[in-house]
């Protein structure tokens, strides 16, 4: 069985790849980067089992996901990480994800994940999908919940008008939370921001 591990951090893709070799019917590829993982499945796949990083670079949220699965000819393709929320994993499983693992699961657990989805079934840990999500971002922290509200439609790729109308808002109103959240958020610009808070696993 072959499985891709993506990761950008190089103790995760250790640390999971070691846990995962120790299985004798199971061969592990690793890429360092979306990018890297695209090229994998393409000249290698397609892949038993694919696992990605929800936060490396290249990742793209949702849309990195969409395309990995692709890459993969349906395969499973599943989701790791160690700060994407209940309500992340609640999309990247309605988005067609194999499974949603955080990085904090044990090893024995890890490995059953892996052989789970390998059947073709969907895999999340309950206790993580069913305790109460009562974290805050840190970059939530700084915004009011309006300029979370503008940001959600930054992220969806809405213009100021539509922003606008959805919250029942003037458009120059709208205009003056982007310019907060940009400084806020520390973007150059309304793009940058939502990749920012893409990234972040905000939305």
């Amino acid at each position: 069985m072959k499985i891709l591990l993506a990761d950008d951090h190089e103790l995760v893709r250790d640390t999971i790849g070691a846990y995962l070799a120790q299985e004798v019917d199971m061969s592990i590829v690793t890429a360092a980067d979306f990018d890297q993982a695209a090229a994998a499945m393409t000249n290698e796949g397609p892949f038993d089992v694919v696992l990605l990083d929800w936060s490396m670079p290249g990742m793209d949220g949702l849309d990195g996901l969409a395309r990995a699965k692709e890459l993969n000819f349906g395969s499973p393709v599943a989701i790791l990480s160690g700060t994407a929320t209940r309500a992340i994993a609640e999309k990247v499983l309605a988005e067609g994800a194999a499974g949603f693992l955080p990085k904090t699961l044990a090893a024995k657990s890890l490995v059953h994940a892996v052989r789970f989805m390998m059947t073709g079934e969907q895999y999340a840990p309950i206790q993580f999908m069913t305790e109460p999500d009562e974290s805050v971002h840190p970059l939530a922290e700084k915004l009011t919940k309006r300029e979370m509200e503008v940001l959600g439609g930054l992220v969806d790729g809405r213009s100021n008008k539509e922003i606008a109308r959805g919250l029942g808002l003037q458009e120059v109103t709208v205009k003056l939370h982007v310019k907060t959240l940009c400084r806020k958020l520390e973007a150059r610009n309304r793009t940058n921001a939502a990749m920012i808070a893409r990234d972040a696993g905000l939305f």
